[in-house]
């Protein structure tokens, strides 16, 4: 082979080899949650109040992003989800499911989830020594104390529409927190839930198919709490 022509394959091949494309994030993980539909939201690092939040659709083998959006995180930041306290303002990484959506307002056209709709009775229960610790409950029972726990109607703007996040949720461990939604963006950072602008989250509600096992994992860029170690 001649020396010019051998230059420019060699120079070719780097080429191509320097402009593969790097797998999208959802293909880093080292667990999306089994399903076709994945949120991804991340942070620079665990003092972040701010990221991103994406969601991604599965077709024919590849991870593809279907939108994003500026997210906002706990006013503490973030803190590995198996080691959070109650109370602390931070939003706990990791890996969670998706059970049930509900709001203020109604469900956008498109909605799959089971939306439940907030009246004046509706509480997510956060008190510690009641039996229905970390659970939606219509009318608050009488284990439940008001002064532990949320009124989801006084939140119109934030619980306009949200996602229940399983932390802590399918096997409540006391102490650990209680009502993590993605929820719509109040006036600033959260007390440990992950909130976007009302358009995604709307968007997220027409998007997301509970057939298709949707899972929210929540991570920073890098270190112990990276978002590709769940």
């Amino acid at each position: 082979m001649r020396p010019v022509v051998a230059t420019v394959l060699a120079a070719a091949s780097l080429f191509t080899l320097g402009s593969a494309p790097a797998p999208e994030l959802p293909a880093r993980m080292a667990d999306t949650g089994g399903g076709s539909q994945l949120i991804t939201a991340v942070a620079a690092d665990t003092h972040a109040t701010t990221g991103t939040v994406t969601w991604w659709d599965l077709r024919d083998g590849q991870w593809r992003e279907t939108g994003s959006a500026p997210a906002r995180f706990g006013s503490h930041g973030l803190v590995e989800g198996t080691a959070r306290e109650q109370g602390t303002s931070t939003t706990p990484t990791g890996l969670f499911g998706l059970p049930f959506a509900f709001g203020t307002e109604a469900a956008p056209p498109g909605t799959r989830h089971d939306y439940r709709a907030v009246t004046p009775t509706s509480w997510w229960c956060e008190d510690n020594s009641s039996r229905s610790y970390n659970r939606w409950t219509d009318p608050r029972p009488a284990d439940c104390r008001a002064a532990e726990s949320e009124r989801l109607a006084d939140f119109p703007t934030q619980y306009a529409h949200a996602l229940v996040v399983d932390f802590n949720y399918a096997r409540p461990v006391r102490g650990r927190g209680a009502g993590i939604f993605l929820h719509v963006n109040g006036h600033g950072a959260t007390a440990g839930c992950v909130s976007v602008p009302v358009e995604a989250m709307r968007e997220i509600l027409r998007w997301a198919d509970p057939a298709r096992s949707p899972h929210l994992a929540i991570g920073t860029t890098g270190g112990p709490t990276a978002i590709t170690r769940y």
